[in-house]
Order: structure tokens, then C-alpha cells, then sequence
């Protein structure tokens, strides 16, 4: 399939416009439109969302959302070669894409968004981390999002998905695997993309749960879980003894032996170690 609308190809596109990918905006362009479409569908039905995207650069994964029936696609991206790019996408589409020429760390998507909210996106390498942390760590939940579909590097996939005693398993996990369902759903190899990068590439799919998986205070969690692996290859009574004066006695409490390391806890261990911390 050379293209799944009137447009032309993406090659063609990069050509026309000059889109050389930039290494500074951490941009590696997919440039199959089957794997552009494949992409979108891993966010499920989206005829009745609004979809976030960053980073959309020549536009494949927003036509690839388009044609898959999003009610509306907002792309915000950092370069401005790619506007008039998408200037010629919106056009195809009448009203139902919207870019902003922008930091997608500096803008606020909900003026332009409506509920249901689906993120979709191949995150620039350099941000993908951080904006993951950001939509998990809202003032309030439920956030603002249904489920995030997003590419990282595969070495990021693994660490979202990972579990107790792997290499993998540290506070990224923990930190998705509290506040929503995680599984990656395609991996790509370095030669999809344009350039190579030197990773594989993986599709994450985080669906948003209305209430956490355990009850527990996000900001002790997060104290509690950024010293302890801060210090993985030492035992929680020594990596958490600033934690509280009798941590010991709280580790025991919530089922934990001191002796053991972070990256053996499981979420629901932890979740029982912020509430007993949290207790004074």
C-alpha cells in the first residue's frame, strides 16, 4: 500500500518539504504507511475519542489516525519544517486535525481536546520518559487520558512492563504498573525507521485505571521507591533507614524482610509499605 489517502507517499513528502530527520530533535521517521496504520490500531476503536499525538513529524502515524476514524487528532510538534506538511493533511481532513508548531512539555492539550482522550504517539527518544512520567503523575486521578499508546525505545518498553527480580523492574514500572494495564504490542527493528537508529523500538499500550491497583500515598510511594532503587544492590533496611527512625519494624509490618533488595518487592508490597510509612 503506497498510501492510505490522496497524499503522496512519505518519501515523497521528505522530499518536497526537505525533512531531513534532525538528531537534536530526537526524530527517526517511520515511512511505511502499513506500519504508520498498524501503529494506530493498537489504540483500539478510536471513532469516538479525540487523540493527542506528539511528534508527528512527515505525518505518517496521523494519517495512520485519521483514516482509522479518530474524532479529532491534535499533533504538536517541535519542528516547524513540518507544518506545512500538515497543513496539507488537515486539508484532506477538514476538521478533524489540529496542529500546534510547539514544546509538547511547554503545551496545555485539554484547551483544544474533548473527552475521551486517547495519546498516541512515536515519542521523539529524547522526551519519551519524561512526558510518560508526567501523564502518570497528574495532581489528580483519573487524568485527563482513557490509554496512552506510545513508542520507546525497546530497552524503555521492557522497563514499563517489567517484573520483580528482572534487571528491568525499577521505578518506571512501578510507576505504570500502579495507575494502569501495561503491554507491549509490536516491536520494530532498527531498519523501519529513517534514519536507523542503533535500538529496537517497541509500541506500549497503558490503558488508564479509574482508581490505582493498591491504595497508597503517590507521594511516599514515590520517595519510598526512588530511594530504594536509587541503591538496589543494597538491603531496604539500609537503603530506606532515612526513611523512618523504625523502618525496620515497617518493612516488617508490611510483609517485607529487611534484608530483602527493591528490585524483589512487588507494587502491592510497596503500595503496603507507603501506607505503613505514611501512618508516623
Amino acid at each position: 500500500m503506497a498510501t492510505i489517502d490522496n497524499l503522496p507517499t512519505l518519501r515523497e513528502v521528505i522530499e518536497t518539504h526537505q525533512l531531513a530527520a534532525k538528531k537534536s530533535l530526537g526524530q527517526n521517521f517511520l515511512l511505511d504507511l502499513n506500519l504508520t496504520a498498524k501503529i494506530a490500531r493498537q489504540a483500539g476503536d478510536l471513532s469516538g475519542s479525540d487523540v493527542l499525538e506528539i511528534g508527528p513529524g512527515p505525518g505518517g502515524l496521523t494519517r495512520g489516525l485519521l483514516a482509522e476514524g479518530a474524532r479529532k487528532v491534535l499533533a504538536i510538534e517541535k519542528d516547524a519544517r513540518c507544518a506545512p506538511v500538515l497543513e496539507e493533511i488537515a486539508e484532506t481532513y477538514p476538521g478533524q486535525l489540529e496542529f500546534i508548531i510547539g514544546d509538547a512539555l511547554a503545551v496545555d492539550p485539554l484547551q483544544s481536546l474533548q473527552k475521551p482522550i486517547r495519546v498516541v504517539a512515536n515519542l521523539p527518544y529524547n522526551v519519551g520518559t519524561e512526558l510518560l512520567v508526567r501523564w502518570l503523575t497528574p495532581k489528580q486521578w483519573p487524568p485527563f487520558w482513557d490509554s496512552l499508546t506510545l513508542m520507546f525505545q525497546k530497552e524503555v518498553a521492557l522497563r514499563i512492563v517489567a517484573t520483580p527480580g528482572s534487571k528491568a523492574y525499577g521505578r518506571l514500572a512501578l510507576l505504570s504498573q500502579w495507575r494502569a494495564d501495561v503491554q507491549i504490542m509490536m516491536e520494530l527493528p532498527p531498519e523501519a525507521f529513517t534514519p536507523p537508529p542503533k535500538v529496537h523500538s517497541a509500541v506500549v499500550h497503558l490503558k488508564m485505571l479509574p482508581e490505582p491497583r493498591f491504595p497508597a500515598n503517590a507521594k511516599v510511594l514515590s520517595r519510598l521507591t526512588a530511594a530504594a532503587f536509587n541503591q538496589r544492590r543494597k538491603m531496604l533496611r539500609a537503603s530506606l533507614k532515612g526513611q523512618a527512625p523504625d523502618m525496620e519494624d515497617r518493612l516488617v509490618a508490611a510483609g517485607i524482610k529487611p534484608t530483602q533488595r527493591a528490585e524483589e518487592i512487588s507494587l502491592e508490597k510497596f503500595c503496603a509499605l507507603a501506607r505503613e510509612v505514611e501512618k508516623g
